[in-house]
């Protein structure tokens, strides 16, 4: 059995813990709400942002000439892997490994191989990991999360559609969480480039649209704004996703130094009841030994 003196460290050590959980949680309480407020915001434009983009590109031919749907062979690959700064927030980041090594292997595997595959990092923890594996990482905007701005974020979103124009990437899919509720985020992967069109499986309408200055001026507008929308609510979506996942993460750990002080306390008892119950056995047995005499 322990000594009272290791038990007592040990409560105070699980104790020191507990309040910094709490303190964790009650942080990653506070810069949820402001996150969750600014993804719930800008879904409704980019849902719009997206209908809208869906009408004009019903009919392939109005997407021909925009150098963002331009479908080639697939020879160089990016994927966008988008985690956060910091751990403690439970399986957050391993998931976001685990679907971009689940991507690699399903589809981009012979790519990887020919060192044709680059994955594009935003966010520490993905960019420590790849960095150690055999595999080429784009860090150029490892720090995106530090200073996330729609301003910062479409420099990012900007420098990843020149590289595709320039038929750099053939390719770009992007990896992210996607924010459902505190205790729930859904891991999910989207193809970012090329832009493709729609298929519409609703009945056609008998209205006509009349598209001013014309339905390709419109198209080739919107498209760069929605890439950029579209990378800008990603990045949202991942930051909702980590403060809710670490929230959730800092308060089961919260509960966990509740139940190992429970049982701290019990063994800190017993030990204790054990020193006493010595003592007095020691005591008696002195006592014994002189009345014996």
């Amino acid at each position: 059995m322990p000594s009272l003196k290791e038990v007592r460290n040990r409560i105070r050590s699980v104790q020191s813990t507990q309040q910094i959980t709490k303190a964790m949680k009650m942080v990653a309480a506070a810069k949820l709400r402001k996150a969750q407020e600014a993804t719930i915001q800008l879904r409704p434009y980019s849902s719009k942002l997206n209908e809208v983009l869906s009408n004009l590109t019903t009919n392939e031919e109005v997407l021909a000439e925009n150098p963002y749907t331009k479908v080639r062979d697939i020879k160089n690959v990016l994927i966008v892997v988008i985690t956060s700064d910091r751990g403690l927030c439970g399986p957050f980041n391993t998931n976001i490994m685990k679907a971009t090594n689940a991507l690699i292997a399903e589809k981009y595997e012979s790519i990887n191989q020919n060192g044709n595959l680059t994955l594009f990092c935003v966010g520490r923890k993905s960019n420590e990991y790849y960095a150690k594996r055999n595999i080429k990482v784009n860090s150029d905007y490892a720090t995106l999360l530090q200073k996330m701005t729609f301003d910062t974020v479409k420099v990012a979103a900007e420098s990843i559609m020149a590289d595709f124009v320039a038929q750099k990437y053939d390719v770009v899919e992007v990896i992210y969480n996607e924010f459902k509720n505190v205790a729930t985020q859904i891991v999910r992967t989207e193809q970012f480039l090329p832009v493709v069109a729609k298929v519409n499986t609703e009945k056609k309408s008998n209205t006509d649209y009349i598209f001013e200055p014309s339905a390709d001026f419109i198209v080739n507008d919107l498209v760069p704004k929605s890439l950029k929308i579209k990378f800008y609510k990603s990045l949202l979506e991942s930051n909702a996703s980590e403060h809710g996942a670490r929230m959730s993460a800092m308060d089961k750990a919260t509960e966990n130094a509740g139940e190992m002080l429970k049982d701290l306390k019990v063994t800190y008892n017993r030990s204790r009841q054990a020193s006493i119950t010595k003592e007095i056995l020691e005591i008696v047995g002195g006592a014994e030994a002189l009345a014996a005499k």
